[in-house]
């Protein structure tokens, strides 16, 4: 188990710069301390490719984020990932947002950000019909789009496997040793060896980082909670839409999902615990009423479940991307909150200079630049799936009935590079579960063929692993 480098968190950040550093020939070694990829910020986030006009000019932030939202549709077209170039509106409801909107605008265009429009009340309510009456203009950002972040952050890591690189799962990271021009990285139980380290924990960056003596980089997690209303709203809002952002960030959003979804939030707040991810009915409230100030028409009967998430915010404000000072071959990503994900594609790139800085790598002739397109059953026409079926019975077979996902994708997931181990990783590389009923018909099911296709007992299939059990011992 020896290495190149190492990639600590299996984030859509450390998945794109596996799958950007799999294109040389150097041993690479991805790991996470969870039972799969996308487990953190990455599953749990607006989903949102930002414009650019929000960051500070000259900032890291606002550099990454124009470069990767430009980047952002051909790497989903490459990595058969759903991408709509939806656009974005901020929206004001007096004269003083208004001006804020014009500061905006005025910022973007010193960021970079191509096709920026102020829509005077007219013009907005003719884009979004449902807007408030009240709303007085918008900031049109043409170049901002929808990307689903889990399944971006899958299809990198089975890009990246595809092309040598190892996953490594339920490897939390506890200690580092430096020795000889080498790291000993262990969970306690098995050690790998690396040249290198690329620090790209999310919200444990600095835990990570202090393990070699740097105690730089003070990660505050900062809450935000979420509602996901039904398709049936989906069409409520046909683009992302803002309402003028404060310091503690973007605000609360009303967006379309790219599976015809309408997302609500998200909360901001700062908190110590890590691994809280819980939601309150009082924040969940408040996030409804303000989002009702942009869409009236939003009630709680669409809501289908909500969630929370949380955002890597460090006292910097703007993204750490640097060789540790205790350490130039130990490399922080840190500090990547939103813009994040509209700026993985070029942070990927980034830290891949970094590193081709230090390593003479050569290019891989048979690098494998694509992602096969996995089935999606409920996009196919009739025709489509009757072929489909006929090359193989189990994609007649529909085991949820909401999103109409069959037995056959569910095995295609399982059975992928860095397939799915549980209940939640079947569902984010399918959708089974998450629909109306939230996996009510179908959970059941999945378990059994996640048991019989990794050939374990029943009872030790998890809903997202580690100690959650869905089923614990036979009765009598």
């Amino acid at each position: 188990m020896k290495y190149d480098v190492a990639i600590v968190g299996a984030g859509v950040i450390g998945s794109l710069i596996a799958r950007e550093l799999s294109r040389y020939n150097i041993r690479i070694a991805l790991v996470e301390k969870c039972n799969d990829m996308a487990m953190g910020t990455s599953k749990a986030n607006s989903a949102i490719v930002h414009a650019g006009f929000d960051a500070k000019p000259g900032s890291l932030k606002a550099k990454l984020n124009v470069e990767g939202t430009a980047l952002m549709p051909e790497l989903c077209k490459k990595l058969s990932v759903p991408f709509k170039p939806v656009g974005s509106l901020v929206v004001a409801f007096s004269d003083e947002e208004t001006n804020t909107l014009k500061e905006l605008l005025e910022r973007g265009k010193i960021n970079g950000v191509p096709g920026l429009e102020i829509y005077d009340s007219d013009k907005l309510h003719d884009v979004e019909p449902n807007i408030n009456d009240e709303a007085k203009a918008a900031l049109w950002a043409p170049s901002a789009g929808i990307v689903c972040p889990y399944e971006l952050t899958i299809a990198a890591v089975e890009n990246a496997v595809v092309n040598g690189v190892d996953f490594i799962r339920n490897f939390e990271v506890k200690s580092i040793e430096y020795s000889d021009g080498e790291f000993s990285v262990s969970d306690g139980k098995e050690t790998i060896n690396t040249n290198y380290i690329i620090n790209a924990a999310g919200v444990y960056c600095d835990e990570i980082a202090s393990l070699i003596g740097d105690t730089s980089i003070h990660t505050i997690p900062r809450k935000g909670e979420y509602m996901l209303c039904d398709k049936s709203v989906g069409k409520l809002a046909n683009h992302t839409i803002f309402q003028c952002p404060s310091k503690m960030g973007k605000g609360i959003l009303v967006t379309p999902t790219v599976d015809g979804n309408l997302l609500l939030g998200p909360s901001a707040l700062d908190i110590e615990d890590k691994n809280d991810v819980s939601t309150t009915s009082e924040t969940l409230s408040e996030i409804l009423e303000i989002a009702k100030k942009s869409v009236p028409s939003l009630t709680t009967r669409e809501v289908i479940t909500s969630f929370a998430g949380l955002r890597a915010h460090c006292s910097k404000n703007d993204f750490i991307i640097e060789p540790s000072e205790k350490n130039d071959k130990f490399i922080n990503v840190a500090g990547i909150e939103s813009p994040g994900l509209s700026s993985a594609p070029a942070i990927a790139l980034y830290v891949k200079g970094i590193i081709l800085s230090k390593i003479n790598a050569e290019i891989k002739s048979d690098f494998i630049e694509e992602r096969e397109e996995p089935v999606r059953f409920r996009h196919m026409t009739n025709d489509e799936r009757k072929a489909l079926i006929e090359k193989n019975p189990a994609y007649g077979r529909i085991i949820c009935r909401c999103e109409t996902i069959t037995e056959g994708e569910i095995l295609d997931a399982i059975h992928a590079p860095a397939g799915a181990r549980d209940v939640d990783g079947v569902k984010r590389r399918t959708r089974a579960g998450m629909g109306r009923c939230q996996g009510g018909f179908c959970g059941s099911k999945v378990v059994e063929l996640l048991a019989k296709e990794l050939g374990v007992e029943i009872n030790k299939i998890t809903k997202c692993g580690g100690n959650s059990k869905i089923l614990y011992e036979r009765t009598k």
